[in-house]
């Protein structure tokens, strides 16, 4: 078995039966003290009752599948090991989430973070993932979960600023005010429930979003309150910014549009922008061998939008016996003219022209999806490196297994005042709950905002 180094986002099939989750750092003095739990979760992304939280208080889960096993000091490194017996969990049970505390600081103060996957019985390293981190007092290394029958693991890497107690409560685990930090968590956890958000950063009424069908008004409702909940567990509860969104249109993609699903990722990104711009309006572009502007996407005409504007799936788009232009409605981009390659860094380019020639006041958070494909490795890292001294955040999702190139390595290059990109792939986004989508689309932006405004970018 080969070990692997993972980057953010990256995933890997584990066959080995029974696993080790190990939290490394370099010790020093008056550093935090950090300690490793695990959430087991079912399909619904909650844990089912108290007993599902493994962590330094209740370290064996009544099942014996996760136990807490304790830290080792070796050598100037100190461990926090969680291990999972991937057989013996429950069928309930689909996903282990593997999680860090910090105690008296951040985890910006623990040098050398890095989460290290072992098969338990033979210690043999299976992956490792080195993390960077900032004013985060939690923090999820990674996850183990099911996907068609196969255990997965997946280097997630997202930090919170509400510390352990905080991100329990995300997946169902309700902690009193008094035991707001990881050292005054009870030794048994009391009951699991949904914690509702504080009005003042739940979801924002957004403009026509009343003239909604009644079911999309509904998931757009909840969306928002997972979005607000996602900001909030960030310490960005009630930022604001311009969201711009930037579709992948490449030939490869032609079978996610013609089964909906990105149609389902345009409306479930609609409430991020809700949430975020309360104009009720959204910016778009799709790309393949050239990029073009797609009309803005206004909330109350979202189905009208998808309907008019979410269409490279559909095969006659590409026949050769139509002319370019005939049959399209008003404000259709024809996709002949956009072609079939793979060239985001035309994308990038004119979104970064848009956002110079229409200053907001607010900064700019770019969902930018592709499935891979990446060649033009030195012409995007140059757009990108330019792009660090504009208020721009660049969130690239990729869709699927497949090269993403320079976007999956550009938060390990060095010689940037800022780090304006995050990048995470998913196997199936249409099989990624609500709430962890938008956990993983927001975990480095309001850091990136921090940043950019002590730099003067904003």
């Amino acid at each position: 078995m080969t070990a692997r180094a993972l980057s953010k986002g990256a995933n890997l099939p584990v066959d080995s039966p029974e696993v080790r989750v190990e939290f490394g750092w370099h010790e020093k003095p008056g550093m935090p003290d950090v300690d490793a739990s695990a959430l087991l979760l079912t399909g619904a992304g909650r844990v089912r009752d108290d007993g599902d939280f493994v962590f330094y208080n209740q370290p064996q889960h009544a099942s014996n599948a996760v136990t807490h096993l304790g830290k080792v000091s070796s050598g100037g490194v100190l461990t926090d090991t969680v291990e999972v017996h991937l057989h013996s969990l429950d069928p309930a049970v689909e996903r282990v989430v593997l999680c860090a505390s910090a105690d008296g600081g951040t985890f910006g103060q623990v040098p050398g973070l890095t989460l290290r996957l072992l098969d338990a019985k033979s210690g043999t390293e299976i992956a490792r993932f080195p993390m960077e981190a900032g004013t985060e007092t939690a923090f999820i290394g990674g996850e183990l979960y099911l996907r068609a029958g196969q255990w997965k693991f997946r280097a997630v890497g997202q930090g919170y600023a509400s510390g352990l107690a905080g991100l329990a409560t995300d997946f169902g685990i309700t902690v009193d005010d008094a035991s707001s930090d990881t050292s005054a968590l009870p030794a048994t956890p009391v009951s699991a429930s949904p914690v509702p958000a504080p009005a003042s950063v739940g979801p924002r009424l957004s403009k026509g979003e009343e003239q909604l069908p009644v079911e999309m008004r509904k998931r757009l409702s909840l969306r928002k309150e997972q979005v607000a909940v996602s900001l909030r567990k960030h310490g960005a509860a009630g930022i604001t910014a311009r969201v711009i969104l930037v579709l992948d249109a490449s030939g490869s993609m032609s079978f996610l549009y013609s089964k909906g699903v990105v149609a389902d990722v345009v409306e479930r990104m609609a409430a991020v922008a809700a949430q975020l711009d309360d104009d009720g309006e959204m910016q778009a572009w799709t790309f393949a061998s050239h990029a073009a502007r797609l009309p803005d996407l206004r909330l109350g005409d979202l189905p009208e939008w998808l309907r008019l504007h979410v269409r490279v799936g559909q095969i006659s788009l590409f026949r050769r016996s139509r002319k370019p232009g005939r049959g399209l409605e008003s404000g259709q981009v024809d996709m002949r003219t956009v072609g079939i390659q793979n060239e985001e860094q035309k994308a990038i380019a004119q979104v970064r022209t848009y956002v110079r020639e229409n200053p907001a006041a607010a900064p700019t958070l770019v969902l930018f999806f592709s499935d891979g494909g990446v060649y033009r490795n030195d012409v995007i890292e140059r757009e990108l490196r330019e792009a660090v001294e504009e208020p721009i955040f660049w969130q690239f999702v990729g869709l699927g297994r497949s090269n993403y190139g320079v976007l999956e390595r550009f938060d390990t290059l060095p010689g940037r005042r800022v780090d304006n990109v995050g990048f995470f792939a998913v196997d199936d986004i249409s099989t990624v709950p609500d709430q962890e989508l938008y956990d993983r689309l927001l975990s480095e932006f309001p850091t990136w905002i921090a940043a950019a405004g002590q730099a003067g970018i904003m």
